[in-house]
């Protein structure tokens, strides 16, 4: 395939780039220009039912994170900023509700108060709730985020209400959980949460290739949270952030730990960038939400939007296979990567998860914010991980195949008939979902 083709497909994967949307504007990174009609902001839930009515094309907008086109249309737009509420923790369930528009860095301060957290936390705590359950979006360490919703209400393409909760219709919220947008306007979610833990964060420095890959287990099994960070280029892992829980007691391992040092300071996940945006290290305590993101709600998170991502998922038994085919082809995308992250994600059975039915690992990549040179980068990661069935991430930017999509996602036919059932006109389609997900 031609450079100018590779440049269409990976274009097509992340949104139009030529057609403003009046009033709407863009994503967060400014790499895709939403295409509605028109913005609505509803305030209730029957405003909800009256748009989706009256509506051939609708589609939620949530925290304008996602790096691919899965939030646009060209219909109406739905911004839920206005459901903002959280409720008090039901202390015998363990479970709280939580509007779509609520940010988890408006969330956790509130459970904190409560005495109870989530289980675990993207690396920024800047997006939506909803919107990173329905993209699968995950942490290190655990279950991704949409693993901890039990329940959750959303209106269809009938507009209609539509309550799904994990005692009465456990295998529909399998479904729907991670529902891209496809299903309906998803308004609350009721989330499973934990007693309050508080975190430790240390940073270990230029660890050499060869201890990370003989020792990957053993490395991403030391804290309750661990990501690699690396540029795939100089036989080393740059920075691995190891966040235990305090109550786990001290860790000390003195000057060297698998042939990395202990950093000396705060660091940033791209050496040269100033830490003071990214959450407290050096082992030193605090609340879970605090310390398991990366970075601190108060400042722009990763490269301050100067940037575009994409993320591939493995087998965790391919971890070091797929480590080291990346080191092989590190020359070729160092013009368009800033800086990559190694995570694990433990297995679930939501049906369109990145993780469902398999211990995973995932790749990221925080590329430039140069088109061209990610377009073209692109490619190159996903042939050299193509042997290991990689799974993009929904929410990020990626140029494969809907053959490709459709081999990795065993329950694909599945969420298929969900989106029929709930979606008979096919509201919520939208040029992604056509193109990736459902059924032409």
């Amino acid at each position: 395939m031609s450079r100018r083709e590779w440049l269409r497909s990976a274009a097509a994967g992340v949104g139009s780039l030529a057609l403003p949307a009046e009033g709407v504007g863009t994503n967060w990174a400014g790499n895709v220009r939403y295409t509605g009609a028109r913005l609505e902001r509803p305030g209730t839930l029957a405003d909800v039912q009256r748009i989706v009515r009256a509506n051939d094309s609708v589609k939620a907008l949530g925290g304008r994170h996602s790096f691919s086109a899965i939030a646009d249309t060209r219909g109406a737009m739905v911004s839920l900023e206005r459901f903002d509420t959280v409720s008090n923790v039901d202390r015998v369930a363990r479970t709280v509700e939580v509007g779509a528009g609520v940010k988890y860095a408006q969330l956790c301060p509130q459970l904190q108060r409560q005495g109870y957290a989530v289980a675990n936390l993207a690396s920024l705590p800047h997006i939506c709730v909803v919107g990173a359950a329905s993209t699968a979006t995950h942490g290190s360490g655990t279950r991704n985020l949409a693993t901890q919703v039990v329940g959750l209400e959303l209106v269809d393409g009938r507009g209609e209400v539509v309550k799904l909760t994990e005692d009465r219709n456990r295998n529909e919220l399998r479904g729907a959980a991670v529902g891209l947008g496809a299903i309906g306007v998803v308004t609350k979610v009721t989330l499973r949460v934990v007693p309050a833990f508080d975190v430790r964060q240390w940073v270990w420095e230029n660890m050499p290739l060869a201890q990370f890959t003989a020792h990957f287990d053993d490395i991403m099994s030391a804290g309750y949270s661990v990501s690699g960070f690396t540029t795939w280029r100089d036989d080393r892992v740059s920075e691995v952030w190891v966040k235990r829980r305090a109550d786990a007691g001290d860790w000390s391992l003195g000057r060297e730990w698998y042939g990395a040092s202990p950093a000396p300071r705060d660091r940033h996940p791209i050496v040269a960038m100033d830490p003071r945006a990214c959450t407290p290290q050096m082992g030193v305590p605090g609340p879970a939400w605090e310390r398991l993101p990366h970075f601190r709600p108060e400042f722009p998170p990763s490269s301050r939007g100067r940037e575009r991502h994409s993320e591939y998922f493995v087998r965790r038994p391919d971890a070091v296979a797929a480590i080291q085919a990346l080191y092989g082809v590190g020359g070729q995308i160092a013009r368009a990567l800033q800086i990559s992250e190694i995570r694990t994600v433990s297995e679930d059975s939501l049906w369109m998860s990145t993780a469902q039915g398999r211990e995973s690992v995932a790749l990221h990549f925080t590329w430039t914010d140069d088109d061209a040179d990610v377009a073209a980068a692109m490619p190159i990661v996903e042939a050299a991980l193509d042997r290991f069935g990689p799974r993009p991430h929904w929410g990020k930017m990626h140029a494969r195949t809907r053959a490709q999509v459709d081999a990795q996602f065993p329950r694909l036919g599945d969420f298929r008939d969900l989106c029929r059932r709930h979606d008979p006109d096919a509201k919520f389609a939208n040029e992604y979902l056509r193109r990736y997900v459902l059924a032409n």
